[in-house]
C-alpha cells in the first residue's frame, strides 16, 4: 500500500506557486518540496488542513491511495 501525493497537480490546476502556499501554511519551501515529491513519512492534519483551505480542495484531491497490485 502506498499514498501518492498529487499536490503538484493541484498547484498547477489552481495556478498557485509553491512559495506562496508554503508561506500561507507556515512551512519552508524545502519541506513543501519534500511533501510534493512524496519523500515524507507523514503530514500533520493541521498542515494538510491549511493546504486544503488555501487551495480550496479536499485532502483526497492531493493524496491518493495506490493499492499494492498497482505499484510497480
Amino acid at each position: 500500500m502506498a499514498i501518492e501525493v498529487t499536490l503538484d497537480i493541484m498547484l498547477a490546476t489552481r495556478k498557485v506557486k509553491s512559495k506562496d502556499l508554503a508561506a500561507h501554511v507556515g512551512i519552508t519551501d524545502a519541506n513543501l518540496s519534500l511533501l510534493k515529491s512524496g519523500k515524507v513519512k507523514g503530514v500533520k492534519f493541521e498542515t494538510l488542513s491549511k493546504i486544503c483551505d488555501y487551495l480550496e480542495c479536499e485532502a483526497g484531491d492531493i493524496l491518493r491511495h495506490v493499492p499494492d497490485d498497482a505499484e510497480g
